[in-house]
């Protein structure tokens, strides 16, 4: 018997609504690296609950609910079988290849459940998500949850670091803790629900195009365009002063560039483009230069933390050119060869040269087909028509891929899980494009 379109719509959008909660929750509970989550207190009382980080465990649970409701919600993506669709199983697999020889197995176990997470999403938004016609519940989610960040960064910089100094240094063995937390509590920089400062400038570069699109598209029957404008400029201010003030110098130079992409999209005339471009760049390297002029006049340390790191990573990587030394343990070999002036890291800061040291050269080249094969696939056949719903998602992953060459999104699953899930359903929409469907998927509930 053919499922009524009633019953279908419902059970897509209750789909959608669990994966919009599920990820939006994701960024306020879920927002350190798995290779720390043994170092997450699984909370007690409610305040806890609502104050502190939860156990990644617990999002593996409660993504289990947002599988299940995919499975259920309709038919599925009929596959298009090319390499790009095996690209994230290949890629997968070998993780569990190079974790039979790793140097620490549960900084690998904690990472290969995290992957396996990340790409049961991938699939997810490919053969599930991409048949949606009910698209709204899974923005509004992520917009709401992005909102939760964006207010409690607000709350940070006002009041809340210099309370949560004041708390700490209160403690009587407060000089006891380790010196990166140290580091952290004596700075200036926001970090809102997330691990540190440059995890929340990746949520801002990946979540705030498809939110401003999201606002600015939402229910127009029932809201005029004066305020849908005025959500979209207090979102867009909101979002770029958390940015600022997390001081996050590559989050900043890549939402220039995300900003000339944009614009170089836009229907705006080639003399106006041209001309508005350079007026953001003038200013937006400006005011980069103005703002840490002092940062380069000592020696750009974290910069040259960072090279030294990739260093090391492309030493770890000659070393063990096949299965590398298992997913999540750079901070075990890095140990063993760092200087003892070099500051310790968990992470390579690079993504990809992450992928390179800890499973080898088919990880390293997994990944990388992975992520920009999708993203190159998805400019060439997902975007042209005209549709700045998708162009927005494809916008934000591009940012989130540019600031995998300086960061570890990859390994935050507040980061990661949206990413992969969006990539699943950017690489499906040239196939939806041509399915022929009844209706148009639902961006905006009335409508």
């Amino acid at each position: 018997m053919k499922t009524p379109p009633d019953a279908a719509r419902w059970r897509q959008g209750l789909f959608t609504a669990a994966l919009g909660l599920w990820l939006g929750l994701a960024l306020l509970k879920f927002g350190n690296p798995v290779v720390l989550d043994a170092q997450v207190k699984t909370p007690e009382n409610l305040e806890e609950m609502i104050v502190a980080a939860w156990p990644v465990a617990w999002g593996y649970g409660l993504g289990m609910v947002g599988l299940v409701l995919g499975i259920f919600s309709g038919p599925w993506m009929r596959p298009k079988w090319s390499v790009l669709l095996f690209a994230p199983l290949v890629w997968l697999v070998w993780q569990f290849v190079a974790g039979t020889q790793t140097l620490n197995a549960a900084l690998t176990g904690a990472t290969l459940r995290h992957f396996t997470a990340c790409v049961v999403c991938f699939y997810l938004g490919y053969f599930a998500l991409s048949r949606s016609r009910v698209l709204w519940p899974l923005w509004a989610g992520l917009l709401a949850g992005f909102a939760i960040v964006l207010a409690v960064g607000w709350e940070q910089h006002f009041v809340g670091l210099e309370r949560t100094r004041r708390f700490f240094y209160e403690q009587p063995d407060w000089q006891t803790y380790p010196p990166e937390l140290l580091r952290k509590l004596a700075s200036s920089r926001i970090y809102s629900t997330l691990f540190y400062t440059n995890t929340l400038a990746g949520v801002i570069l990946l979540l705030l195009p498809v939110s401003l699109v999201f606002a600015w598209q939402i229910n127009r029957e029932k809201f005029e365009a004066g305020a849908r404008w005025l959500l979209v400029v207090l979102l867009g201010v909101a979002a770029l002063a958390c940015l600022y003030w997390s001081q996050s110098k590559a989050g900043w130079l890549i939402a220039l560039l995300l900003g000339g992409v944009a614009l170089g999209r836009s229907p705006v005339s080639g003399r106006w483009k041209r001309t508005v471009l350079a007026g953001l760049l003038v200013f937006g390297l400006a005011g980069f230069a103005l703002k840490y002029t002092d940062y380069f006049e000592k020696g750009a340390t974290s910069a040259g933390a960072r090279f030294d790191y990739w260093r090391a990573a492309l030493h770890i990587w000659k070393e063990n050119p096949v299965v590398g030394t298992g997913p999540g343990t750079f901070s075990i070999a890095y140990r063993a060869i760092k200087s003892p002036e070099s500051e310790m890291a968990r992470l390579t800061h690079n993504d990809y040269l992450e992928q390179a040291s800890d499973s080898g050269t088919v990880g390293f080249a997994g990944y990388l087909c992975l992520v920009w094969g999708t993203m190159v696939f998805a400019w060439r056949h997902s975007l042209p028509g005209g549709d700045w719903l998708k162009f927005s998602v494809w916008l934000g992953l591009l940012g989130w891929s540019v600031q995998g060459l300086v960061e570890f999104g990859l390994y935050v699953p507040a980061l990661a899980w949206p990413a992969f899930l969006l990539l699943g359903w950017l690489l499906a929409a040239p196939v939806n494009r041509i399915d022929k469907q009844p209706e148009p998927a639902t961006l905006a509930p009335g409508k």
